[in-house]
């Protein structure tokens, strides 16, 4: 079918899985696709999280700055006020960029009210995570130890630093990290009980971090190793930091990006006031949002489409939401995932040769396709568009021809069917998943780029997980009028930025093909 148009002028890049699904290559296509129109992408803002989200855009690994980097017609970069951010990582992630040919900072917007992370929360990070694992005996969190979380606390404590206080002068930013400081220090030594040892080994674990992360940076000269050193804010004694140091190394950061810290809320009015589009891509995805996720397995900012007008600082107005997942599911940590497959599966162990965490490397677990995962996110979230991405992965390989299977309910131990989600993780921890199962295919589809030269099984596959997802979206009701039916956009058959088929069957058509295989 022929691309139906956008709803709206503002565009919500969302996950509706449980993160990972790769929603940065997203932002290039819509851009593309809207270039010569009359509204073309003039903003891409990170409506979300901070630099533990990564996303990868035009083969560009990206954690902080948005998406839009890698797209050199769009004019405008915008860090919302619902983002914490490290004015260092900001730096670490633009300066290789320039120095490879990306405008970024010429292109780049903070918003006034946007959160300053700092390296104590980074401290408080790892120390929550020894307290859950030393002193409750729990099972590690699995956090990326970016200091997402503790900065986020900051901000509903009423401690919020902010980047316009970059602008406030160094006495009153000083003052407040100071301030902060000493609250880290306390809470590491008094309340999460962290050993001197242990402390002083956060320093050394924080720093082999981000050498490593940052070892490309280093090699072409951007930076000098010691950049990335954070022994040095050690202080003197057990539980101390050399806050000299700390303060003066953040406010350098901080007012060397004076000129990119602004009013982004008036910014999006002018170009949406203009006909321009603005897309908000989001960290995380609808599973791991703090309100409707499962503690202690969610992330601590909202990560569905209403976020995107607190951040953006904007009124309430028609958004078109893109929903996007890949054709299996994964996740990381500690998560209940319900729809793990088996480590012994041939499909397995294919898979996990390419799924690892864009942040922190880590390697993620791998499932079959949880229709009622995706089918909740539409039903409660909402969204108007879907991508699907690697389905290529599915392909058939070495000796193994089996099925594909589909979770399209859950079930408990008495023979329950559950069509959505539990609200409660207590009881989701008790259920098993029903499958559908569906023939794979042994074709290379990596090139293909319209739907109707895919192999008869990947077609029927791709229409059985849209109309899964349907399914449970609008279990015991009427579905909804063929026109306000979510389309599949686009559908990713490889990693590369061409590697997309955009001609997909409209919705009704799809379904028809689905309950025809």
């Amino acid at each position: 079918m022929s691309l139906t148009p956008f709803s709206s002028q503002i565009i919500a890049d969302v996950g509706i899985s449980f993160g990972d699904e790769g929603k940065g290559r997203l932002i290039p296509e819509v851009a593309e696709e809207l270039r010569a129109s009359a509204a073309p992408v003039s903003v891409v803002l990170k409506v979300n999280g901070g630099a533990n989200s990564g996303h990868t855009a035009g083969g560009i690994k990206l954690n902080l700055l948005p998406a839009g980097v890698a797209v050199p017609t769009v004019p405008h970069l915008c860090i919302g006020s619902g983002v914490v951010a490290d004015p260092r990582k900001i730096w670490w992630e633009a300066r290789p960029l320039e120095q490879k040919g990306y405008a970024v900072l010429a292109r780049l917007l903070i918003d006034e009210r946007t959160l300053v992370s700092d390296f104590t929360h980074r401290l408080l990070d790892l120390a929550w995570e020894d307290y859950r694992t030393n002193i409750l005996a729990e099972e590690p969190r699995g956090s990326t130890g970016r200091g997402i979380t503790p900065a986020y606390l900051d901000e509903v404590g009423q401690w919020q630093i902010t980047f316009s206080d970059f602008h406030a002068g160094r006495n009153w930013f000083a003052r407040k990290l100071a301030q902060r400081a000493d609250r880290a220090l306390r809470l590491i030594q008094h309340v999460c009980r962290v050993s001197p040892e242990t402390f002083a080994g956060f320093f050394d674990k924080l720093t082999s971090a981000e050498q490593r992360a940052n070892g490309e940076s280093v090699q072409l000269g951007v930076f000098d190793q010691a950049e990335f050193d954070f022994t040095r804010f050690r202080g003197d004694g057990p539980f101390a930091l050399n806050l000299p140091l700390l303060t003066e190394v953040y406010w350098q950061a901080g007012t060397a990006l004076a000129r990119n810290i602004g009013e982004v809320r008036e910014l999006i009015l002018r170009e949406l006031g203009a006909g321009r589009t603005v897309i908000g891509e989001f960290g995380q995805s609808y599973w791991l949002d703090k309100r409707h996720g499962y503690s202690p397995n969610v992330t601590a900012s909202h990560t569905f489409t209403p976020e995107f007008f607190e951040s953006a600082g904007v009124p309430v107005q028609r958004i078109h939401a893109f929903g996007v997942c890949k054709a299996y599911d994964t996740k990381v940590g500690t998560h209940t995932f319900l729809t793990r497959m088996d480590d012994a599966h041939p499909l397995t162990a294919k898979l996990k040769l390419i799924e690892f965490g864009t942040s922190t490397g880590r390697q993620r677990m791998v499932g079959w396709f949880d229709a009622v995962e995706k089918g909740d996110a539409l039903r409660y979230g909402g969204y108007q568009d879907v991508m699907i991405n690697k389905s290529d992965a599915l392909t058939h390989a070495g000796d193994w021809r089996g099925d594909l299977l589909i979770c399209t309910a859950y079930e408990d131990a008495g023979g329950r069917r559950y069509a959505h989600v539990p609200r409660n993780e207590a009881i989701r921890k008790t259920l098993r998943p029903v499958y559908t199962s569906h023939p794979g295919w042994s074709e290379d589809i990596s090139a293909v780029r319209r739907f109707s030269d895919l192999p008869g099984n990947a077609q029927r596959y791709v229409a059985a997980m849209l109309k899964s997802t349907l399914d449970v979206a609008y279990a015991g009701e009427r579905w909804p009028a063929a026109g306000k039916l979510p389309n599949l956009r686009y559908l990713g058959v490889g990693p590369a930025p061409a590697q997309i088929i955009k001609d997909v069957p409209a919705t009704p058509d799809l379904v028809k093909l689905a309950d025809v295989g």
